[in-house]
């Protein structure tokens, strides 16, 4: 049975799992290398400890009421975008809040985790750690791996010809912290992720003139919607997810579209790419004024110039920052379970590795999803830990093992496509673990039984609390959150009072309310009416078509 968990890191979704091991009535014990939690988060002045840490103006991309877990509401006047000061506040509150902080041993290092001799009997795992030069070793029942996928900087240099010819500052955006020493250079950024974008248009404002090379381009969103509420919220909702699962792509794809003219600023996903987006508030701004450039992706380097796919060189160029992301490893494991836990597809539901005889190895946090992986990962810990528990099980280890090797056979083979850099769908995958759990709502029954609730579940913002509304590790302060949530949001922003207008709401008012809506309704009916219309001429005209769903739709007179 198991009842000690060693929990490896302690940062968000390290902290998440200690948490849900208490809720379950488990002893964790949490080793982290660094001096204090949050991990990331904890921002550093230089990078000379090797740790990634964010860098000083990076403000959070994930609104707080989409973003924070699940029966631990951030505070009203938090705003609603943060900087990583007051992210990292709302961590200390919530360990303080349950406690935590006596699980953590800080300043340790974990060097190997191995299976006993006995483990397909007791599942148990060796764990040697190291404090200050002393080693220790310990048994435990089950391990929960939580460092996630910002370990190693991943710096490609051998993809750029010539750049060892290049004279002027290499580095990667791991090291990057504030633009003081960039003042009145010539720069080049690598990469058009969340922190290529960041840091480019931070350099923007000191650096002589800032190239962004992108070699696919992406979607830019803004933090803000049309109406100036948050744009997760806004997007983030059950029948948006259902809309998007039953429109044809090309729409869409053009509601992106009519955000910005991305082809106009460069920004244009290339032909044949994944789609992909970033958010940022002031890189298209920053395009329009010239301050930032949109080049191709580099072709060669010399001493001290850039030349670009298009032909294009630039010339007496400074500094080049690689945002080309990160590799996550596991250097306490053995093979082949290294292999394995770092293949994301071989995890089952991203969670769980095959092959192990007993399942008491979880790996938490390696996800990407379109929401928040702060909801993400503790949704996760819940169900690993009553995995752990006997709660909730998992398929066969054969079973898992013939699965994800068949499957990574197809990928080889080209039959299905390589999706383990893709960001999952935020519902759909929360949906998909919440099942497992018991704690996916049911929205029918909500209707039933709570109206007023299963509106705002569906047509409402799909925030972390809906899972805490039913089945295992239901919170009773669940329903009065998702209600008030609107009034979280709008609070710190009330800071100048405002009279009221007596003016009736315009016609205006609620076409920007129901507009959008009604047009994506009439867009799937009239889709859904065409269909059948379709379907009706072909068998009239002696057709046979096997295995369709008919969708009857009243049609107008």
């Amino acid at each position: 049975m198991v009842k000690k968990v060693a929990v490896i890191g302690a940062g968000v979704s390290g902290l998440s799992s200690l948490k849900c091991c208490l809720d379950e009535g488990l002893e964790p014990t949490c080793f982290e290398r660094s001096n204090d939690f949050g991990g990331l988060w904890k921002f550093g002045e230089n990078s000379k400890d090797g740790m990634t840490r964010v860098y000083r103006s990076l403000v959070t991309n994930v609104c707080k009421e989409m973003s924070c877990y699940s029966d631990f509401p951030y505070q009203e006047d938090y705003p609603n975008f943060m900087d990583h000061e007051k992210f990292w506040e709302y961590l200390r509150e919530f360990v303080e809040h349950f406690d935590l902080l006596k699980y953590i041993r800080f300043k340790t290092t974990v060097c190997s985790v191995t299976k006993r001799p006995d483990f397909s009997e007791t599942g148990q795992w060796d764990v040697v750690i190291e404090t200050e030069g002393k080693q220790d070793r310990a048994v435990f029942d089950a391990v929960m791996v939580c460092t996630g996928q910002f370990l190693n900087p991943h710096l490609p240099l051998e993809s750029f010809p010539g750049i060892h010819k290049f004279k002027g500052q290499v580095i990667h955006s791991q090291e990057y912290r504030i633009p003081d020493a960039f003042q009145g250079k010539r720069i080049v950024v690598v990469g058009l992720g969340n922190t290529g974008g960041d840091i480019a248009v931070e350099l923007s404002r000191t650096a002589a003139q800032v190239f962004l090379s992108t070699r696919t381009g992406t979607w830019v969103i803004s933090r803000s919607s049309g109406g100036g509420y948050p744009f997760n919220m806004m997007i983030t909702r059950r029948w948006c997810n259902f809309v998007a699962q039953v429109l044809p792509s090309y729409f869409i794809n053009w509601d992106k579209k009519l955000h910005l003219n991305h082809e106009n600023y460069g920004l244009r996903i290339a032909k044949g790419q994944k789609q992909k987006f970033i958010v940022n508030d002031e890189l298209p701004t920053c395009i329009l004024c010239g301050k930032i450039t949109m080049k191709a992706s580099i072709k060669d380097f010399t001493e001290s110039s850039i030349i670009f796919e298009d032909g294009t060189i630039e010339a007496n160029i400074d500094v080049v920052i690689f945002a080309t992301g990160y590799e996550f490893s596991f250097p306490f494991f053995e093979e082949p379970l290294k292999s394995l836990c770092a293949n994301k597809i071989m995890l089952y539901k991203r969670v769980f590795p095959p092959g192990l005889e007993r399942t008491t190895l979880a790996i938490i946090g390696l996800i990407s999803l379109t929401g928040s992986i702060l909801a993400g990962t503790e949704l996760q810990a819940r169900w690993a830990t009553r995995v752990f528990k006997g709660l909730c099980t998992i398929p066969p280890p054969q079973k898992l093992m013939a699965e994800a090797t068949k499957k990574k056979e197809l990928i080889k083979r080209g039959v299905i496509k390589e999706t383990s850099q893709d960001k999952l769908n935020f519902i759909s995958y929360m949906d998909e673990i919440a099942q497992c759990i018991g704690s996916k709502p049911n929205i029918p029954l909500l209707f039933i039984k709570d109206p007023r609730l299963a509106w705002e579940v569906f047509f409402g913002p799909c925030s972390p609390y809906q899972y805490r509304l039913m089945g295992p590790g239901k919170w009773d302060g669940a329903r009065n959150a998702i209600l008030t949530q609107w009034d979280r949001t709008i609070k710190p922003m009330k800071t100048r009072i405002v009279p009221e207008s007596s003016e009736p709401a315009s016609l205006s008012h609620y076409l920007k309310v129901w507009g959008t809506p009604l047009l994506l309704t009439s867009l799937i009916l009239f889709y859904k009416s065409s269909l059948l219309l379709k379907l009706v001429q072909n068998k009239l005209q002696g057709r046979v078509f096997p295995n369709h769903i008919l969708w009857f739709i009243p049609q107008n007179p």
